[in-house]
C-alpha cells in the first residue's frame, strides 16, 4: 500500500543520514521540478549526482547517463520518471548499493518500492523531497 512508503520516521532517517543525491531525470531547465528540487537540496549541502543521459552538466556537477556509470557510493537514489520507468533504476540502485530510494510525487510502484525494501533500502513514495525537507528542517 502506498502509505507504507510515506512513514515519517523512514523520511527523518533519509533526510537526516544521507548526503550525496543522485537525481534521477534530472532537468537542465530552471523551471522543471527536478531542476528546482535540485537546486534546493544542493543549496542545504547535498551533494547533487545528476543522472541523464542527454545532458552534460547541470547546476555546475557533471552529469552521468546512469547510476552504473557513477563511480562512487551514492545514498539516495531520487526518482524524476514516469512511474512505469522506475522498476529498472531500482534494480540499478539495488545494484549499486545505494541506501535509499526516493520517488518524487506522482512516482508511483509498489512491486518496486517492496523490491527495494526486500533488498534493505529505505524507500519513500509519491512525496516530494523538498518539502518533506522543509518540514523535517523546522
Amino acid at each position: 500500500m502506498i502509505e507504507d512508503f510515506k512513514h515519517r520516521d523512514t523520511v527523518e532517517k533519509i533526510l537526516g543520514s544521507c548526503r550525496i543525491v543522485a537525481v534521477v531525470g534530472i532537468s537542465e531547465k530552471p523551471d522543471r521540478p527536478s531542476f528546482g528540487v535540485a537546486s534546493y537540496l544542493q543549496g542545504q549541502g547535498y551533494r547533487i549526482i545528476p543522472v541523464n543521459p542527454r545532458i552534460e552538466n547541470v547546476l555546475g556537477v557533471k552529469a552521468y547517463p546512469d547510476l552504473k556509470s557513477i563511480p562512487f557510493e551514492i545514498d539516495i537514489v531520487e526518482i524524476f520518471r514516469k512511474s512505469e520507468e522506475v522498476a529498472p533504476i531500482v534494480d540499478a540502485a539495488i545494484a549499486i548499493k545505494a541506501k535509499a530510494i526516493w520517488m518524487q510525487e506522482g512516482v508511483i510502484d509498489e512491486e518496486s518500492a517492496k523490491k527495494a525494501k526486500r533488498a534493505g533500502l529505505d524507500v519513500v513514495m509519491d512525496l516530494c523531497m523538498l518539502k518533506e525537507h522543509k518540514k523535517y528542517a523546522k
